[in-house]
């Protein structure tokens, strides 16, 4: 569970963050999981991108997103979303984030 202060850290860094993902029309599948999921191994913040054709609300695929790839929702602005996952695969090569405590 992220605090208000990593919050607000981790969306500082999102700012400047291009959207990697869009997701659109459909439910989200497990292609979808499986992509967000290897990338989150390399990155530990992600901006998405829900398309205006998408069938259900933006906090309802969020909550989707975050239970299945094990992520933290550090915002929903709009149609967008940005999670973050600690990544130990980045620890181990130093180039981990680091959110204040």
């Amino acid at each position: 569970m992220l605090t208000s202060k990593q919050r607000a850290y981790l969306r500082s860094l999102a700012n400047s963050l291009d959207s990697q993902f869009q997701i659109g029309k459909g439910e989200v599948d497990e292609q979808v999981v499986r992509s967000l999921d290897e990338y989150m191994t390399t990155h530990e913040l992600v901006k998405i991108t829900i398309l205006k054709t998408a069938d259900e609300p933006a906090s309802q695929i969020a909550a989707q997103l975050s239970q299945a790839i094990g992520a933290e929702v550090v915002q929903i602005i709009g149609r967008r979303l940005v999670f973050y996952r600690y990544s130990p695969k980045l620890a181990k090569q130093g180039k981990s984030m680091t959110v204040p405590f």
